[in-house]
């Protein structure tokens, strides 16, 4: 088993695992304890087969089940030292969500919560980098934001999670 290991700045680090029998995935752990896991297409590396996304309890459940690798995220404090307190973090829009079926217009994102939505990528991959005011959002989108860590849990906690109110 092939194992490489990426610092990404602002959101975490990323594993990309090659079985013995070639087949590939990647497991993004972000600073916030968030796991994502990507399994890919053999044939087509592009090629996102499924993808899973863990809390971080859930992830520590199935590592223990696992017998697996642990890894623990970064401090905030160097992370936010090192950006000058901004951050880059990755967010999929969850099912029953506020933000399902709204425009970033409709939610005004950059003025109400000071995060930029730097880019949308769509359940089937499609990317949306710079998205304007028009953009809809939908259950499963991932949004790539930048701000200031208070305020992407705010936006998050409002429209983008189950928990919003």
């Amino acid at each position: 088993m092939n194992i490489k290991e990426n610092d990404l700045p602002g959101i975490g680090k990323k594993f990309e695992i090659e079985t013995r029998n070639h087949e590939k995935m990647t497991i993004v752990v972000h600073d916030d304890g968030r796991r994502e896991i990507y399994r890919f297409d053999d044939d087509d590396p592009d090629e996102i087969l499924s993808n899973i996304s863990l809390d971080d309890s859930e992830a520590r459940q199935i590592a223990a089940i696992l017998g697996g690798m642990v890894y623990k995220p970064q401090t905030l404090e160097s992370i936010e030292m090192a950006f000058n307190d901004l951050i880059i973090e990755w967010f999929k829009v969850e099912k029953g969500a506020k933000a399902v079926g709204k425009t970033l217009g409709e939610m005004d994102v950059r003025q109400n919560y000071s995060v930029t939505v730097i880019a949308i990528i769509k359940k089937n991959q499609e990317k949306f980098l710079n998205p304007g005011a028009d953009s809809v959002l939908e259950e499963n989108d991932t949004l790539v934001l930048s701000g200031e860590r208070k305020h992407l849990k705010k936006l998050t906690r409002d429209f983008l999670s189950q928990k919003g109110e």
